[in-house]
């Protein structure tokens, strides 16, 4: 109101001011909310065909009201053959004027980069919508017998996994269980952050036993409250399949935190810009990957071009059949 005032002289309303801007924001997000849900079957058509071998699954009610999206692009399915089969799942809310709740399941490439798999748009948080969208992606990346998916507690998760990857491997993040402890257990925080990420992180059981007891000694009534959410949901040592070095769901938080801002447009606006965030990341990796000169990704190359300037010595030692500790020792 006072810009109009300073630059053109004319007074306005708070309600006058309030539609212009409105209906300017409606121009640079591609129409209305409204508008755009009627656009969003055109747009999800052109995205495949220009996106050959992605999958879309766009499902409405009886009365043709929007329920469910999912979206897998052509890159991720073809990319998560390469990956490790350790999945991240999470949901955040979407802000705008229909609201609705964003999934996302996300991994790690070769590179140790945030590798969007698959997302969806439901209504909310709940088992139906937790268990369609996990049934899509089922659907999409198949069954690994070594698939391990990682997640926080939230118990339509739970449920959903148990229903559509019941043979899967369901640990829990580090840090959200470690939140839930520090609820619990308020006054012994300094003493939980101590001892509980130590135990967590360790591959050696000889070293969970010393630590977990240390935990357990340190803060009373810790020990039940953990073996009832089970040892092998959160510590690496226990985990009946390799979670490798995803202890957490920080990829997925990651990703939420990138499209905070986007997360307000209207639906085919904010379906737009996710496609244009994974194609930016995958043609900047696939470029940057062009340029690599030897086998080992720019990651690990730059992890071990510090051991390679000195001579060094390695000491395995086994902690399971299939599992080594190395120990670099300079010579």
């Amino acid at each position: 109101m006072d810009d109009m005032k300073r630059k053109f002289g004319v007074d306005i309303s708070y309600s006058v001011a309030w539609r212009g801007r409105e209906c300017a924001y409606d121009n640079l997000r591609l129409g209305t909310p409204e508008q755009s849900y009627k656009l969003l079957p055109g747009y999800l058509h052109m995205l495949m065909a220009t996106n050959p071998g992605s999958v879309v699954n766009l499902e409405v009610t009886d009365g043709n009201k929007f329920q469910y999206l999912f979206i897998a692009f052509a890159a991720s399915i073809h990319g998560f053959s390469y990956c490790r089969p350790v999945i991240s799942i999470d949901a955040t809310y979407l802000k705008g004027k229909y609201r609705g709740v964003l999934f996302t399941a996300v991994c790690h490439d070769a590179n140790q980069q945030i590798f969007p798999l698959a997302f969806g748009v439901g209504d909310s948080e709940n088992d139906a919508s937790w268990s369609w969208f996990l049934g899509r992606v089922k659907s999409v990346f198949g069954v690994n017998p070594a698939l391990v998916i990682v997640s926080d507690r939230h118990r339509s998760i739970n449920n959903a996994v148990q229903e559509v990857f019941p043979q899967a491997f369901h640990g829990i993040c580090m840090y959200h269980l470690l939140n839930n402890l520090k609820t619990k257990f308020r006054n012994k925080t300094k003493e939980l952050e101590q001892h509980y990420i130590r135990s967590a992180k360790t591959y050696n059981l000889q070293d969970f036993h010393v630590l977990f007891y240390t935990l357990c000694s340190a803060v009373p009534g810790v020990k039940e409250y953990l073996e009832a959410v089970g040892l092998d949901r959160w510590m690496r040592s226990h985990a009946p399949s390799r979670r490798y070095n995803i202890m957490t769901t920080n990829i997925s938080e990651s990703l939420n935190a990138v499209l905070v801002k986007v997360r307000e447009l209207p639906i085919t606006a904010f379906v737009n810009e996710i496609r244009l965030l994974c194609q930016k990341w995958f043609h900047e990796r696939r470029t940057k990957a062009g340029g690599c000169t030897t086998m080992i990704v720019v990651h690990y190359t730059y992890l071990m071009f510090p051991i390679s300037q000195f001579r060094r010595s390695y000491v395995l030692i086994s902690i399971r059949l299939t599992w080594l500790t190395v120990t670099v020792t300079t010579v």
